[in-house]
């Protein structure tokens, strides 16, 4: 069973790894449109306080499979974030 704290960790870790990539990308192309790496910076907070929300949940049956979920969730928003990523 993974626990809170290292889902925690990968939370922090995956989104905030994407934030940097979208502010490196920003330097290395200042005089492109901005607009598209900010959208996706504010997808990955608003993704981060949700799935960290979820997280912390206290009334949950089956805290095994309430983990799992949340892993999963993180995993797809990551994706779908890098490949937005990828597209700039």
């Amino acid at each position: 069973m993974a626990s809170i704290k290292n889902l925690k960790k990968d939370i922090n870790y995956t989104l905030g790894d994407l934030i940097d990539e979208c502010y490196v990308w920003q330097l290395l192309f200042p005089k492109k449109d901005q607009i598209a790496s900010e959208a996706i910076i504010d997808d990955a907070i608003l993704a981060f306080d949700a799935l960290i929300a979820k997280l912390n949940l206290k009334k949950v049956e089956n805290k095994k499979a309430h983990f799992k979920v949340v892993g999963e969730e993180l995993e797809v928003k990551a994706t779908e974030l890098a490949g937005r990523i990828n597209k700039l």
